[in-house]
């Protein structure tokens, strides 16, 4: 004679639905977790945001004292994410800073001006650094006065979550009357390149959007003086992200392009912004380069 046994969710152990949990995504959690109040005291648990922190995380925040301390006082691991989602921490000596993207837990970096090669930027007739009440960083640069405006960084894609499609952009800043300063309608020529193989490239401007159609005449000029030798694809056409657009931070970002990061794979991502107009230029606040995943996006687990 068969036995029929029927339970409900509401009857499974607390610990394995935190473990079913742990098996999805933050936001998925949140969603979860108004299910039942089963479901949302499991939502809670250390096993579910266990699994939603890197693997890495106590290496990564090892380099920075504001980490550590975070490490040693959040009250739960649930704690200890959202503050890594809300309030990023300055890491490598305050050269970088980290954060977690919230939906899906996946890493963020941040490098500061100081951690970028910025031609002339050690020559303080060129370049100037300051504090800035609105950075997350100690100092950022502020241009004087250059023809060659030069921006490079570099990362390894170990330090970002696999499997996932990233977007870089640079965060910046414009001084008023920017027309006044040689940034207005000029292209802006930004090449990204994994290890030395195929590029992406794009042409980029420091002020609004143009008429839609409307491309600059130089912008193809630009692109003959990258030393990168090979590139997937080159634009000079506008879209949307091409632009500068306002963080809500105070800080400006302007969207440089995309990259996948392999599975298991270690390369380094090298990004270049050029602007070789040979007018002078001045009045750009360069805080830094953010990497984040791409809005949308989805790839491996975020502890990975």
């Amino acid at each position: 004679m068969e036995i029929s046994v029927e339970m409900s969710l509401n009857e499974l152990p607390e610990g394995c639905i935190a473990n079913a949990l742990s098996f999805t995504t933050p936001q998925d959690v949140g969603r979860l977790s108004v299910v039942s109040p089963m479901f949302m005291l499991a939502a809670v648990s250390d096993v579910v945001w266990e699994r939603f922190l890197p693997r890495d995380l106590e290496s990564i925040l090892s380099t920075s004292p504001d980490g550590s301390c975070l490490m040693a006082s959040a009250a739960s691991r649930k704690e200890l994410y959202f503050s890594l989602c809300e309030n990023p921490v300055l890491v490598d000596n305050g050269r970088k800073s980290f954060s977690l993207e919230k939906k899906s837990g996946k890493k963020c970096y941040m490098l500061s001006a100081r951690d970028l090669l910025i031609t002339w930027g050690d020559s303080p007739q060129y370049w100037t650094w300051n504090s800035d009440p609105t950075s997350r960083f100690p100092e950022v640069a502020e241009l004087i006065s250059v023809c060659w405006l030069e921006i490079r960084g570099k990362i390894n894609t170990s330090m970002l979550s696999p499997a996932t499609l990233y977007t870089a952009y640079l965060v910046l800043k414009l001084s008023i009357d920017i027309h006044n300063y040689g940034l207005d309608d000029q292209p802006v020529a930004v090449a990204m390149k994994l290890d030395g193989e195929e590029s992406y490239t794009r042409t980029v401007s420091w002020s609004a959007e143009r008429r839609p159609g409307q491309v600059p005449c130089n912008a193809r000029r630009l692109f003959s003086l990258f030393s990168f030798s090979r590139r997937r694809s080159v634009s000079t056409g506008e879209s949307d992200g091409h632009y500068p657009r306002d963080r809500g931070d105070g800080w400006l970002e302007i969207e440089l392009g995309e990259f996948f990061t392999k599975e298991g794979k270690d390369e380094e991502l090298g990004i270049r912004v050029f602007d070789g107009t040979t007018h002078w230029k001045r009045g750009l606040i360069v805080e830094g380069i953010e990497i984040r995943p791409k809005q949308g996006a989805r790839g491996a687990s975020p502890s990975s």
